[in-house]
């Protein structure tokens, strides 16, 4: 992280999200304009409510919603607007950790496994909100996480994707724990036990001392050698590992250069309220555009408009 950005940045209102609450909130008015918004299908004004109240604020507005029309804002949403638009309106309807449960989901549903996908989210969670994700999972899906992501994945990538899912916080020391993913690298074939075993049960803290020693004494990025000594799904999920060890921010910046609608959305969401700054600045950084920037060569109409919101402005 660059500490420059945040020098030049008033960070007054104490969050390091874009999104959040909305200081005259009157939830009956919102619903109001929202309410005379989806009889006339009015996305601008839909797009600027929603994309300007916290995600508490929206819970409130849907629940308030309901009340006074006996209405489902989420049906409601749906006959209103359509394509991209739609599906970004109700994600942003979900509570937090529903929506990190139903990006999980996704990212397993039909043909195929979002590998990738499912490591940003479990490896950028903390043990607790993992735990909650769990909890939310089970609500949503009446199916237990665990159980489904051992069903998408196999070999040494399921242990470390389920490692990594019950990750827990274990004393070790610095020295020790670079020395056994040193040796493990020392064979003909590399060892990931030691790899899934030190990097999903130490704090972050200690696991960068760790992983700055073992790059001092190879030589090489911890990502390097990753790359050069695993293969597969595992390697991914490793490489996946230490980027979000070392700087998340980056790690995601990186992966928003890709300019995917589906997986900008999924990110811009699910970081908008915690620490979407730190991955604009990152993303600034790595790109040497803005992300705001970014975003209108991009997209257009009224999608442009609320991913632009959820961004907040130019860098």
């Amino acid at each position: 992280m660059d500490p420059d950005y945040f020098k030049s940045h008033d960070m007054c209102w104490g969050t390091l999200g874009t999104v959040r609450p909305f200081s005259n909130f009157h939830p009956d008015r919102d619903v109001m304009e929202v309410q005379a918004a989806l009889q006339k299908k009015d996305a601008t004004t839909l797009v600027r409510i929603l994309t300007n109240r916290s995600s508490a604020q929206r819970q409130v507005i849907a629940n308030t919603f309901e009340e006074l029309t006996q209405k489902d804002l989420t049906a409601a949403l749906k006959k209103a607007l359509a394509g991209d638009l739609e599906l970004l309106m109700l994600e942003l309807l979900m509570h937090p950790v529903h929506y990190w449960a139903y990006r999980l989901q996704q990212a397993m549903v039909g043909l195929g496994t979002d590998e990738e996908t499912l490591m940003e989210i479990l490896c950028t969670r903390s043990g607790k909100q993992l735990q909650e994700i769990r909890g939310a999972y089970t609500q949503l899906y009446k199916k237990d996480l665990e159980k489904e992501l051992k069903g998408e994945t196999s070999g040494d990538f399921e242990k470390l994707v389920v490692a990594v899912l019950n990750k827990e916080t274990i004393a070790g020391a610095v020295q020790r724990d670079t020395e056994y993913l040193s040796a493990s690298l020392r064979a003909k074939k590399a060892d990931p036990a030691p790899w899934i075993t030190i990097l999903t049960s130490r704090d972050v803290n200690h696991l960068d001392k760790v992983l700055m020693g073992l790059e001092l004494e190879s030589g090489q990025l911890a990502e390097e050698l990753v790359e050069k000594r695993f293969t597969g799904d595992l390697r991914l999920g490793l490489k996946v590992l230490v980027q979000c060890i070392q700087n998340p921010y980056a790690y995601l910046a990186k992966r928003l250069t890709t300019m995917k609608g589906p997986l900008v959305q999924g990110i811009m969401i699910s970081h908008s309220e915690e620490d979407l700054l730190c991955v604009r600045a990152a993303f600034l950084k790595l790109t040497g555009t803005s992300l705001y920037t970014a975003l209108q060569k991009h997209f257009k109409g009224d999608y442009l408009q609320a991913v632009m919101a959820i961004c907040r402005s130019e860098d």
